[in-house]
């Protein structure tokens, strides 16, 4: 069941920038970028800006991409047919009773052939018959029987993309798993002047290239990234300690990652047993204390901080000099809190961009966004520690990663590949309040 939740569909002014983000959108040429070998269906709906989608196609088969177009009934009012056959090399798909066209490959062999099925221009009654599962057509058939990789490059009026309807269709698409790229500001065919404007061909190409992983470009390059990772351990006496079940895996796959992203890694780890990641910086400590003395003196050269640290809430008031003895029934111990060091970290005058981690085992979302907020941090990535074969010392995880004017979930899949995902997110949304600010 999809859940409407207003402030998750980037109801927003600044839609845009958090829609866009979610895919890398930047403006820059594409000459670092490859789609060889992907398979790209571009469903192409009625709007004024179906006129762009030639020069869409040549842009995607210049990176290597294989690609096919389905027109709607409208779009062939404002784009030929034969110049989108001409420019992609294959027959134009346009009605899904045509017996010729199923004769050469039938839809259903369309909707597995693609790698991505790309929407653009995505018009508002497009996105809402796909919101709504409605397939009347050949496009929105081919839309529920894919599971390829969906993006969608809305394009309309700057009224229609403000409008609830259009907002709601957003967040039901973005929840099924749709990607947006765009929409852009700009003056209108209308005349108005905001955000509805289809994003350029050369961005879309680089948007789909990024967030496929086929970019060859280094998204971290040049940035220093303060990652800490694995759990403290407080002492109560020279044999005891009080921990929590932290593997640091995440961690460290976030680190691994990050240095293959092209980033200068600091790598501050608590009490694990894990390799160091190649190119790795790392600074081993033990305790709260000594997790925030490091992070105090990295923090200065650092401009991304991701804590994924489990650091215990509280320490012992004394440590016992020596063994604490079993005598008697009952012991009695009193603790008192340990620093904050993502909060300590975030609220400096020279903060970095700052990462946090939830991890939670009710009401993931109602705390995550809590902390978010409290803490003051640009990104939080929250995951449900009750989660059957997730979290806590697995080799698997799933996150739902949330920001002031949007979220995203990243399904169940390994830390490596989850941490790939993340770092995505966390290097557009840098980037993107790099360029606002």
């Amino acid at each position: 069941m999809v859940r409407v939740k207003r402030r998750a569909y980037f109801c927003s002014a600044t839609a845009k920038i958090a829609i866009m983000i979610v895919l890398g959108y930047v403006k820059n040429d594409v000459s670092n970028m490859s789609l060889a070998n992907k398979n790209i269906l571009l469903g192409v709906s009625g709007g004024i800006a179906a006129y762009k989608t030639p020069d869409l196609v040549r842009k995607l088969t210049a990176l290597g991409a294989n690609v096919r177009v389905v027109l709607t009934d409208s779009a062939a009012e404002f784009v030929s047919p034969l110049s989108l056959q001409a420019v992609s090399g294959n027959p134009v798909h346009q009605h899904l009773l045509d017996p010729a066209a199923e004769a050469a490959m039938g839809h259903i062999e369309l909707a597995k052939w693609a790698d991505v099925l790309l929407i653009a221009p995505a018009t508002a009654n497009i996105m809402a018959k796909l919101a709504h599962g409605l397939a009347d057509d050949l496009l929105t058939t081919l839309y529920l029987a894919t599971e390829a990789k969906i993006f969608i490059a809305p394009a309309m009026n700057q009224q229609m993309w403000k409008a609830t309807a259009t907002q709601v269709n957003l967040g039901i698409l973005t929840q099924h798993g749709a990607l947006f790229i765009g929409p852009a500001d700009g003056e209108q065919a209308c005349g108005d002047v905001g955000s509805g404007r289809m994003v350029e061909p050369v961005e879309i190409a680089s948007a789909i290239s990024r967030s496929l992983g086929t970019s060859n470009d280094k998204i971290l390059s040049g940035k220093h990234l303060l990652i800490t990772a694995g759990p403290t351990r407080e002492p109560l006496d020279p044999v005891r300690y009080i921990s929590n079940h932290s593997s640091g895996k995440m961690g460290f796959a976030i680190a691994d990652m990050a240095v293959k992203a092209g980033a200068d890694v600091t790598l501050i780890a608590g009490p694990v047993n894990l390799p160091t990641p190649d190119g790795c910086k790392r600074i081993d400590v033990t305790t709260a204390d000594e997790m925030l003395v490091a992070c105090e003196q990295a923090v200065s050269q650092c401009d991304i901080f991701v804590a994924t640290a489990a650091v215990a809430d509280y320490k012992a008031v004394q440590v016992a000099e020596n063994k604490i003895k079993k005598i008697g029934d009952e012991l009695t111990l009193t603790f008192v809190k340990n620093p904050d060091i993502l909060a300590t970290i975030a609220t400096r005058t020279d903060k970095p961009f700052c990462v946090g981690f939830a991890a939670e085992s009710q009401d993931v979302e109602l705390y995550a966004r809590g902390k978010l907020k409290n803490k003051k941090l640009d990104m939080i990535a929250a995951n449900d520690i009750t989660a059957d074969g997730l979290g806590f010392n697995s080799d698997n995880n799933a996150l739902h990663v949330i920001w002031d004017d949007g979220d995203k979930h990243l399904p169940a899949t390994t830390k490596p590949k989850l941490a790939e995902a993340l770092l995505l997110l966390i290097a557009n949304r840098f980037n993107s309040k790099n360029i606002v600010q």
